[in-house]
């Protein structure tokens, strides 16, 4: 299995160093990622079921990609790179907010600074079967209901970061205002 590097950050997402993904998740150090939700004309999000091989949370249901920046790259462009190996989904992409999240995961432990993306696709995905097994739309309200009627269904994340997308999407004037508004 190829050596996979994160980027290492403090509290405030300055770099401190990298390290290789696997020690870090099993140290639970905190490091850089980013969370991408995308959403329909309807408001409906896009979800994907996660690949049975994925090495922590397989099977379970998440937001449209999660994934580490490269070392050097540009995070928005690392963004839209992974949505199109996961889900063969291009798109535009805005970033809404940043939160630090801790949880475990199996033997692994996740702590990482989450830049999360919004963005609109009204299409079909194709994904990437090393990455996702299957794929729907939810709102955010029954999205929400399944939760908390079948948690385990879910990725940690995705139950932990849900309340501030649905706060951020509750507060905006239309979906257009969070992530188009300067295209």
């Amino acid at each position: 299995m190829e050596k996979i590097e994160v980027i290492l950050v403090d509290k405030n997402d300055k770099v401190i160093g990298r390290a290789e993904k696997m020690a870090v998740h099993k140290q639970g150090l905190l490091h850089r990622c980013f969370s991408i939700f995308l959403f329909n004309a309807q408001g409906e999000v896009l979800l994907q079921k996660r690949a049975k091989n994925k090495y922590h949370s397989p099977g379970l249901w998440s937001n449209a990609c999660c994934s580490h920046p490269r070392s050097g790259k540009g995070l928005l462009g690392e963004a839209k790179r992974r949505l199109w190996q996961e889900m063969g989904v291009k798109a535009e992409l805005k970033e809404a907010f940043t939160f630090i999240y801790k949880a475990k995961v199996g033997a692994l432990i996740e702590h990482e600074f989450d830049h999360v993306f919004f963005g609109r696709f009204n299409g079909s995905p194709k994904p990437n079967p090393e990455e996702a097994a299957d794929w729907r739309r939810e709102s955010l309200l029954a999205l929400k209901k399944d939760i908390q009627k079948h948690p385990r269904k879910y990725t940690a994340w995705l139950k932990i970061v849900l309340p501030a997308v649905s706060r951020k999407i509750e507060h905006a004037t239309g979906l257009r205002g969070l992530f188009l508004e300067n295209k």
